[in-house]
């Protein structure tokens, strides 16, 4: 089991090259019910991955420019504090509750996902950082990380463009410094009272790296919209089998059941203008994506 959760952490670390991000998402369900560990453990060592990979990550935004290093460092060191908070107060909160709050995570994440990212028009003078703003969601973000886990790319990186005014380019690159920050002080509230098996850990971290880099050279060959999509379908899938697991059988059944007829009338979006869910997912019809 052990050498299956390292190849399915090459996997992840590939959608997570490709995609900028996401990836992570997988990583609590891939250490919790393919690895054995159990939900606080799992967390802990999700956090430990999550950050080495988003640091790995930066480095080549940063190499390109596309790295607002004030901006990041305000965000990064309120997600820091929010984050150690959140691991200390995880000892408190029993697992299977973790797992449901995760479960509620992918929900988000997946939507976030097949929603898709809006390019923000950066008015002059949005330069000028609203601290007080980006504290409270760098304090707020962090301790969601702290608590289950799961990096928040998909609310870091709006709030860097709304808030911090950045383009969109430089908020991705941005983002991957504040989420190895909270991430690796999350991990640090967690270490207080988890243990963690550090060289499954290390080995799971070098696998998910070494999917990102295969991932960020396969970018040029791959759809990035269909890509984003298709795996926001699957983490709303994924999220199901955690709602199974943890809650009862039968709220995993409806979940994944609200997934299927939502992917059927997004599919259904692409084919006719009127679609109630046409705003949820920015489905467009056949006639428009052509054009």
């Amino acid at each position: 089991m052990i050498a299956l959760t390292i190849g399915l952490a090459v996997f992840v670390g590939i959608a997570l090259g490709l995609l900028g991000g996401g990836g992570s998402i997988l990583t609590v369900p891939l250490l919790a019910y393919v690895a054995g560990m159990d939900a606080k453990q799992a967390i802990a060592t999700s956090l430990l991955v999550v950050g080495v990979t988003s640091a790995i990550g930066a480095i080549s935004h940063a190499r390109a420019g596309r790295v607002q290093w004030r901006t990041g460092l305000i965000f990064g060191g309120a997600g820091m504090a929010g984050a150690f908070g959140g691991g200390l107060l995880a000892r408190f909160i029993p697992g299977t509750v973790l797992l449901i709050g995760f479960a509620v995570m992918m929900v988000a994440t997946a939507v976030a996902m097949l929603r898709g990212r809006k390019n923000v028009e950066v008015t002059e003078g949005s330069h000028r950082l609203p601290v007080p703003k980006i504290v409270a969601e760098g304090l707020i973000v962090g301790l969601v990380t702290g608590l289950v886990g799961a990096g928040g790319g998909f609310l870091v990186v709006p709030a860097l463009a709304l808030l911090g005014g950045l383009p969109m380019p430089i908020a991705v690159g941005t983002s991957l410094i504040v989420i190895a920050m909270k991430s690796f002080a999350g991990l640090g509230g967690y270490l207080s009272s988890v243990q963690i098996n550090w060289t499954v850990a290390l080995a799971v971290t070098a696998a998910a790296v070494a999917g990102a880099l295969l991932g960020s050279r396969l970018t040029a060959k791959v759809d990035p919209e269909v890509l984003r999509k298709a795996f926001g379908w699957f983490v709303l899938a994924m999220s199901s089998v955690i709602l199974a697991q943890e809650i009862h059988p039968s709220v995993g059944l409806v979940a994944a059941a609200l997934t299927a007829v939502s992917a059927v009338m997004t599919f259904v979006c692409t084919r006719y203008a009127r679609c109630p869910l046409r705003r949820l997912t920015g489905a467009r019809t056949a006639g428009t994506a052509a054009a």
